[in-house]
């Protein structure tokens, strides 16, 4: 007796067909799983033994072998054991599964089935290969049904697909579910920060364009809650943006069963101890680490001092790549990570250089071994530097309304319309990403603007990334403005947010240091 049912298998975001291949011959008792399985797919003869027992279904007593091909690719996880047990149910003649449909889903030994990880991806994929049926475990179900023109069944236990198939208790199809059916999860309000005028408008730019920002002040300035109040300035997520934070999600197992589609752009905030696997992702199968779990949202880097300078380096090369790329033995597996990073730190162990009334007393040396912890390629890829000042008491005990968050988003929206007209049919979705070859087309200055470029570039001694990053903010500030010719106030606008580093890491620590 032969068999087979069509599954899916998954490594990274990249998921691939499957077929779990089953005959059944004379011979000694014996069951094999060959297609070079891991060891979790090898542990599911058992749970599927079990699982046959529970649903009053003698196993085959003679030969039996699966083969999930294709056999050169490594199968991982307990995904599979669902199509395994279906192929068994079609050898023994019990059902007929249709040639478009597909199974995922772990088996337990009573006959439930539990969810898996990265459905989503695995469903597209199953889509893509003709599939237009998917049978998933009930709690994966909403995460399959994102897809559209796919019959989705979410299946709770073993028994109720042996009577679906057999043509008796029928499974219900899930309906599809769509980008406004998933729940908002509320964030801090700018309307409960006081004082910090400057900051909060060049947060606002950051986020009209898409920039990385560095917040530097002393402790208590607010900082961390500036960064912590971006989600709910920032604009929403396209559906296709949308699906591909979803999948990512998928595969880390981070997606709630029942609001599955991830439609509030991501806020990761990873303590400062984390490992490098933890911030890039790794592992024997890589999962994503924090920088690709914030993709289409924001990182935000608190203490960013304290963070491992090794960690930190690894940045780098994602912040311009836009991805992460993790090899292994297996294979390579790059994940996306087009990101907002949003970063906080003091000046000094301290946190009092530069203090208007409180002295620093950390000492020159001290002060200067924090700052250099910040690499100078990884400080170059911040588009402004932001300074967090002191907060007056008028500030804070003013009764005064402080402009909501809801406001902010309206002109951050605003200006991120402007450019998605401009970038029209080009793949670039804000000012932060446009690339060097499109930067004398997007970017048009005047004469007085290119001036001023030319006298800032020489005095500072900008890079070439820095002077593409300052001409980007530039862009966006004139789009802040409805103008379409970046002026000089725009350019000076652009380049106030790129002084502290002359302030904190150039200045010989002098004054109270």
């Amino acid at each position: 007796m032969f068999a087979k049912v069509r599954s899916l298998g998954l490594f990274g975001l990249n998921a691939f067909p499957v077929e779990a291949e089953i005959s059944v011959s004379r011979g000694l008792p014996r069951f094999e799983i060959v297609g070079l399985a891991d060891a979790a797919v090898q542990e599911s003869r058992e749970r599927i033994k079990a699982a046959l027992h529970t649903c009053g279904i003698l196993f085959p007593t003679n030969s039996c072998v699966v083969n999930l091909a294709p056999a050169d690719r490594r199968k991982n996880g307990s995904m599979h054991d669902l199509a395994i047990f279906t192929a068994i149910l079609a050898a023994l003649g019990r059902v007929q599964l249709p040639e478009d449909a597909a199974v995922i889903g772990e088996i337990s030994l009573n006959g439930d089935i539990r969810p898996v990880n990265g459905v989503l991806p695995m469903t597209l994929t199953a889509k893509q290969n003709g599939i237009r049926t998917i049978y998933v475990p009930a709690q994966n179900a909403r995460e399959a049904a994102v897809v559209e023109d796919m019959t989705v069944y979410g299946v709770g236990n073993a028994q109720n697909l042996l009577e679906h198939l057999e043509g008796g208790a029928q499974l219900e199809p899930m309906p599809h579910i769509g980008l406004t059916e998933a729940a908002q999860t509320p964030v801090p309000d700018f309307a409960d920060v006081h004082g910090q005028t400057a900051a909060k408008h060049a947060l606002e730019l950051a986020a009209a364009g898409g920039h990385n920002a560095l917040l530097i002040g002393p402790p208590g300035s607010g900082k961390s809650m500036l960064a912590k109040r971006m989600p709910g300035i920032l604009p929403p997520l396209t559906f296709n943006e949308s699906i591909e934070t979803t999948m990512i999600h998928s595969v880390a197992g981070l997606l709630d069963a029942e609001h599955p589609l991830v439609t509030a752009r991501p806020f990761r905030s990873p303590h400062h101890t984390i490992s490098s696997a933890g911030l890039a992702g790794g592992g024997t199968i890589p999962h994503p680490g924090e920088i690709s779990l914030a993709h289409n949202g924001l990182l935000f880097l608190d203490e960013l001092a304290e963070f491992d300078r090794r960690t930190l380096e690894i940045l780098r090369q994602p912040l311009e790549d836009r991805e992460v790329t993790i090899s292994r033995a297996a294979g390579t597996i790059r994940y996306p990570c087009s990101i907002m990073l949003i970063a906080a730190m003091n000046p000094c162990p301290c946190g009092y250089l530069g203090h208007p009334t409180r002295p620093c007393t950390c000492g020159q040396r001290a002060a200067a071994l924090y700052l250099n912890r910040i690499s100078g390629p990884l400080l170059d890829r911040f588009d402004l530097h932001i300074e967090a000042a002191p907060v007056s008491f008028d500030d804070l005990s003013t009764t005064r309304k402080e402009e909501p968050s809801a406001e902010i988003r309206k002109r951050v929206v605003a200006a991120r319309a402007i450019q998605n007209e401009r970038f029209a049919g080009t793949g670039i979705t804000c000012n932060a990403r446009i690339t060097p070859d499109k930067l004398a087309k997007f970017c048009p200055m005047t004469d007085r603007a290119k001036a001023m470029l030319k006298a800032v570039f020489e005095k500072l001694g900008l890079s070439a990334r820095a002077y593409d990053r300052l001409l980007k903010v530039a862009r966006t500030a004139a789009d802040m403005q409805g103008a379409e010719v970046i002026d000089a106030p725009h350019i000076a606008e652009a380049v106030q947010y790129r002084t502290l580093d002359r302030k904190y890491w150039n200045s010989g620590r002098t004054g109270n240091a």
